[in-house]
């Protein structure tokens, strides 16, 4: 739920805490009880994370546990488990916190929605929706990003040319329906949003106000640059999947900035 060893501990201690302090004799199943805390837990963590966004998305990234099965051979489950654990984990630290709780619950402990709306704050039927995003995510990261850079130019020079043009159904058409945009701390102390999902609210916010955007190379992918006198101040960072969008990332911390290999076009 983490992807932290250390938080892991956190949580478990404060679930624990949680149960000396309270009268558990009326509790029917305290298994169930105790899944119910931690996963509190682990949300308002998650939450608290989100709403800081201070650590870089990778600090988090858990070494990897092999879990043995009887019979199995644990070399190929280190590997494998080396191979994917990371991988998965930086899926999921694309999600939102209640998607993530959701996905984790249900796909990977079997916990029925119905127990899983109390922990989130919602309906059954919007645990399922939280989940099922959450699949779809998991399922399309799986898929390369397109590779061909002519493509992705563009790709990009046509979301560039619908943003200067305020042409808002362009904008719809260039991006996934569930399009993630995140601005890192400096870029959010600049005005961006720090996070927005879903196509109409990322394709508000460029309608006519990608003016100043020039076309780059980053880092041998196509991207996107404000940079006023030459100078970079703004990168545009696009993932691409089958000819959309999926993901907008804005960096402006002047660090990452001068790490980057960046052509302007």
């Amino acid at each position: 739920m983490l992807g932290s060893t250390s938080e892991a501990d956190d949580a478990v201690q404060e679930a624990w805490l949680r149960l000396m302090r309270s009268d558990t004799s009326d509790v029917e199943n305290l298994g169930g009880w105790l899944t119910t805390i931690v996963a509190r837990v682990c949300l308002d963590m998650l939450r608290s994370r989100t709403s800081r966004r201070e650590e870089p998305w990778d600090a988090n990234v858990p070494e990897p546990v092999a879990i043995r099965e009887e019979g199995s051979d644990p070399e190929h489950e280190a590997l494998l488990a080396d191979s994917i654990g990371p991988a998965l984990f930086l899926i999921l630290e694309t999600l939102a916190p209640a998607e993530r709780l959701a996905f984790v619950l249900h796909d990977m402990f079997a916990v029925p929605f119905d127990e899983i709306a109390p922990i989130v704050g919602c309906t059954p039927a919007a645990a399922r929706q939280y989940a099922s995003r959450a699949r779809r995510r998991v399922q399309g990261a799986a898929t390369a990003a397109d590779a061909d850079l002519m493509h992705q130019r563009t790709v990009v020079d046509a979301f560039l040319a619908a943003s200067r043009d305020g042409d808002f159904d362009a904008l719809l058409r260039m991006l996934d329906p569930d399009v993630v945009l995140r601005a890192d701390q400096a870029a959010a102390h600049m005005g961006a949003s720090r996070e927005l999902r879903g196509a109409p609210a990322v394709a508000d916010t460029f309608s006519g106000r990608a003016r100043v955007a020039q076309a780059a190379v980053v880092n041998g992918a196509a991207g996107a640059v404000w940079a006023p006198g030459g100078r970079p101040r703004v990168l545009f960072d696009f993932t691409i999947v089958r000819g959309r969008i999926v993901e907008i990332e804005l960096v402006a911390d002047p660090e990452r900035l001068r790490q980057l290999d960046l052509a302007i076009l």
